[in-house]
């Protein structure tokens, strides 16, 4: 499935829209304290994508092992040393409340850690590369 995200920013207007194959999602950031910007930082969308996506495949795979969840929580944790710098020490932690045993409760949450796409993306360094800009004098 085809995702993108769309940031539209100037003074006192951030947009965001997102794309999952043809589902449209638009999310209310609002911009930064000096009006430009986003008020969130590029690194909390990157731990909240880690987080959203482990607890979405969780359900996925707990689904196809029937297995019912009652409920998902995911912290996700690293650090940004300096401006430019990739994170490093990015660590999560899960609690799972399913009807199941304590073992096959541990057993999903550590076949979910195999699969689950964000966490893989980032594992093998997917390169992102700029394709296109344009630059506009006012």
């Amino acid at each position: 499935m085809k995702y993108s995200a769309r940031v539209e920013n100037s003074k006192n207007s951030h947009q965001v829209t997102l794309h999952a194959g043809e589902n449209e999602h638009i999310i209310n950031i609002a911009p930064g304290e000096t009006g430009l910007g986003s008020s969130v930082s590029g690194g909390e969308l990157l731990f909240l994508a880690l987080a959203t996506c482990y607890c979405n495949d969780l359900y996925r795979e707990a689904a196809k092992k029937n297995i019912k969840v009652e409920s998902v929580a995911v912290d996700v944790e690293g650090d940004f040393p300096a401006a430019g710098e990739p994170a490093k020490d990015i660590v999560y932690k899960v609690k799972v409340k399913a009807d199941a045993g304590e073992q096959e409760i541990r057993e999903l949450i550590t076949f979910t850690n195999t699969v689950v796409e964000i966490q893989n993306t980032l594992r093998i360094g997917t390169p992102v590369v700029l394709t296109e800009f344009e630059a506009v004098k006012i």
